[in-house]
């Protein structure tokens, strides 16, 4: 089974390239992974996913209620299909799939989303603000236990 970690962000807008900074720390603490960081979203996933087996999504979220390096463990099927080009990465990822899924394409059969609570992701900054920081190894550490990589 071919599995394939994918850190997804900006990472030049602050906390928004935590889905990169995780990742690359997975590919530290065991460099037969495989990682791809992407600044993309939607459609866009496609081309990087198609034909692995195992998906392991890493992205930031802002929401009410969660605090800076809250980590949310989700499933495709949490997901809605949307169509909304509004939103932040374009279509949804579960929209992408569906696409993918209707055009034949072999999709990755286990999908894994980690969603990581961010403070600030609209400031120009390399790096992430402390909280978020902070939270890094463990979060990284985390996945990899629960995914058993």
């Amino acid at each position: 089974m071919n599995t394939l970690i994918l850190g997804i962000g900006n990472p030049i807008l602050s906390d928004d390239g935590v889905g990169i900074k995780i990742a690359q720390q997975m590919k530290e603490r065991n460099p037969e992974l495989e990682v791809i960081e992407v600044c993309e979203g939607g459609f866009g996933l496609l081309d990087h996913v198609i034909g692995c087996d195992k998906l392991i999504i890493i992205d930031s979220i802002k929401t009410e209620q969660g605090k800076p390096g809250d980590i949310y463990k989700l499933e495709l099927e949490d997901l809605k299909p949307t169509m909304d080009l509004a939103i932040s990465h374009g279509i949804g990822i579960a929209s992408a799939f569906t696409v993918g899924e209707g055009l034949g394409y072999k999709m990755p059969q286990s999908v894994s989303i980690y969603a990581v609570e961010v403070r600030d992701n609209t400031n120009f900054s390399e790096g992430c603000t402390k909280e978020v920081a902070e939270r890094i190894p463990f979060i990284a550490k985390q996945i990899l236990e629960e995914e058993k990589l």
